[in-house]
């Protein structure tokens, strides 16, 4: 019965392409989360998703301008332009620290949610029409839509996976890597831009409110499981594919949310590896006993007599 339902999923053209389109979500995601939680901007993600917003609202206007159908057809191209802009500035306003980054965050925050409003407006639509963009709408995933997740994916992979070893220097020590020649200026707008390219790419998906998650929670899952850079990337991107394709599939069956289903999903393994890594810890310390607390030092050291009468007093007849 079950193959039965899965072979009916699968056969599903919308499915196909919404399936394929969440796995390559969940391989590209991943791989700019873990720059990002290197560098501590894991909230980066956010603020660039309220910017894309304001594309979206650009992109729809110009489309109405222009009497195009259906209207929102410039809309994710508009988003990739307004994200990248976006990441571009929040890059330089980080590397010349004239603003601290959380100040910067927020400003992208609410100008980008302000100005997608105000312009959905002006391009004859309401607030309701950013839903999707918002929250995900992964059904309404068109062919087009599919390519150019696809070629922004492969984006992503060759910049993130092919600079790896450049764009980690940055990201662990900026002022090692400039001393080791390394062109630090360019590597950081590398990580803005794919930062930018992974927002949108996500954006059908889970939505730009929830694509954060996507981008730094399998990173934190595959912290706790891993003690390296590129094995922590590498189970990133297999915990990516695996939530994206199973949160996906929960919804042909479960009347659910995608992009929701996808991150609590995710969030949900984050808890069960954190309590079973404790689990296992608490387990270990049980097995070895009380740990040593200057395990420097060896367990064969010899008193004198002298000093073990110091150490150990001898007490007076019938005193304390």
């Amino acid at each position: 019965m079950i193959w039965d339902e899965l072979g009916s999923m699968l056969s599903d053209p919308l499915m196909q392409r919404a399936l394929l389109a969440a796995l390559l979500v969940g391989l590209s995601a991943p791989v700019i989360g873990t720059y990002l939680v290197q560098r501590k901007l894991s909230l980066l993600g956010d603020g660039i998703g309220h910017v894309a917003l304001t594309g979206v609202a650009l992109g729809w206007l110009v489309g109405s301008l222009m009497n195009l159908t259906p209207k929102d057809v410039l809309a994710i191209p508009g988003a990739v332009i307004a994200a990248v802009i976006g990441s571009l500035a929040i890059e330089l306003v980080r590397e010349r620290g004239k603003t601290s980054g959380d100040v910067a965050l927020a400003l992208l925050f609410y100008g980008g949610i302000a100005g997608g409003v105000l312009l959905i407006s002006q391009a004859g639509g309401t607030s309701a029409s950013l839903m999707g963009y918002l929250f995900g709408s992964i059904s309404t995933v068109s062919r087009g839509d599919l390519w150019l997740t696809l070629v922004l994916t492969g984006l992503v992979l060759t910049v993130g996976v092919g600079l790896r070893t450049a764009l980690f220097s940055v990201s662990h020590d900026e002022e090692f890597a400039r001393a080791s020649g390394l062109p630090v200026r360019a590597l950081n707008i590398a990580i803005a831009i794919i930062a930018a390219l992974t927002v949108t790419v996500a954006m059908r998906v889970v939505g730009l409110l929830l694509v954060s998650a996507l981008m730094i929670v399998p990173v934190a899952i595959a912290q706790l499981m891993t003690g390296s850079f590129r094995r922590t990337m590498a189970v990133a991107m297999a915990i990516g594919v695996t939530v994206c394709v199973t949160g996906l599939s929960i919804t042909y069956w479960a009347d659910a949310t995608p992009g929701a289903t996808i991150v609590v999903l995710a969030i949900t393994i984050y808890a069960v590896v954190a309590v079973g890594r404790s689990l296992l810890a608490a387990r270990a310390i049980r097995r070895r006993g009380r740990p040593d607390p200057h395990p420097e030092v060896g367990d064969d050291v010899q008193l004198t007599e002298a000093e073990r009468a110091v150490a150990s007093p001898a007490r007076e007849p019938g005193g304390r």
